[in-house]
């Protein structure tokens, strides 16, 4: 039975509904023709052309990407912008773009931080900041480790189920500490800090941490702090989003999970750790 780009729409946005989004962001459908037939679909943190050379190797006729291709509005979409050839390249391929942002960031069971938190492990997780009507859904989530850990084994933990990136894994904190209670926030989770404290959270992994924060942070008797790449934090989700799309969808369409991270880092010079 054919599946129609209507039909992955509208499963897409049952997991991962639009109105979980913040405000601010721009998900659903960037391109694409809801009546075109798709017979697979590809997951990726973010549409860089390395992904839409993946996207048209493979014969995907859907892009899914956690962030925007266009978080601000546009007035045109030419080919000789980088952002408007990505688009013309995808077009042509017959391939459409999803965005899920903000949305599965707040999503509950397969949304980001749920990913995140299974991939370390966590038991019993919730939201940092539940989201008012939906259950299960909000940012961050806080859970418990199986068995008490110190933070320099909880770090190596993180990059052992990350993946690798030249900043690799950054922690603020006693490296002895005690690790039980874990709060995480996938993406850019500095503001989720007072959250993670006020749930009793041993340490916050999450990215894109600033120094003054975390300077002031370790004047305090708070939680330690991990740091890690912005896209290995979201990456977790590829693959549960991609199988539960598969799923939903009962193996109508095939799914994949782009190779590598689409970290912008590359390497790293100086002291090691």
């Amino acid at each position: 039975m054919t599946v129609l780009l209507g039909d992955v729409i509208t499963a897409l946005e049952a997991r991962y509904d639009p109105a979980l989004a913040e405000p601010w962001d721009a998900v659903g459908l960037v391109c694409g023709d809801r009546s075109e037939p798709v017979r697979r679909v590809l997951f990726a943190v973010d549409p860089t052309a390395a992904v839409v050379d993946e996207v048209i190797a493979a014969g995907a006729g859907l892009l899914v990407t956690h962030h925007p291709l266009f978080l601000t509005p546009v007035h045109g979409v030419p080919a000789d912008d980088p952002k408007g050839r990505l688009v013309h390249r995808l077009v042509r391929a017959g391939a459409g773009l999803f965005v899920a942002h903000t949305n599965a960031d707040r999503a509950p069971g397969t949304g980001v931080n749920a990913a995140l938190a299974d991939v370390l492990g966590l038991t019993g997780a919730v939201p940092l900041e539940p989201a008012a009507g939906v259950p299960g859904a909000g940012l961050g989530r806080v859970g418990e480790l199986p068995a008490p850990m110190s933070l320099r084994d909880f770090a190596a933990l993180a990059a052992r189920v990350l993946p690798a990136t030249a900043g690799g894994v950054r922690v603020a904190g006693d490296p002895a500490r005690t690790v039980r209670r874990v709060a995480v926030c996938g993406g850019s989770g500095g503001s989720l800090l007072p959250a993670a404290a006020a749930a009793g959270a041993d340490v916050l992994l999450t990215s894109d941490l600033k120094h003054h924060p975390v300077s002031d942070a370790l004047e305090v008797d708070g939680p330690a702090l991990c740091d890690v790449a912005h896209a290995a934090s979201e990456w977790p989700w590829l693959a549960v989003a991609a199988e539960a799309l598969r799923r939903d969808l009962d193996d109508r369409v095939a799914v994949q999970v782009a190779a590598g991270t689409t970290d912008p880092w590359v390497f790293r010079a100086g002291q090691e750790s």
